[in-house]
């Protein structure tokens, strides 16, 4: 299952700090990018071991996927 640690000062989520992807816990280094949309927030990560991700939250389900780039 998919999976990421969130900090959230004001709405959730505001700052991903790692993710779980296959099994594996990746600490989140940087965001470098992030966007908005009906619905959902997006991510786009790199971790600490040099890996990059894309984070989707899905605001009505509550759900995340997370999809290696």
């Amino acid at each position: 299952m998919d999976a990421v640690e969130c900090r959230s000062d004001t709405e959730y989520p505001e700052r991903p700090l790692s993710l779980i992807w296959k099994g594996a816990r990746y600490e989140i280094a940087e965001i470098f990018a992030r966007w908005r949309g009906p619905g959902e927030k997006g991510f786009r990560v790199k971790t600490v071991d040099g890996f990059a991700f894309e984070l989707t939250y899905q605001e009505i389900s509550d759900t995340w996927h997370v999809q290696p780039i």
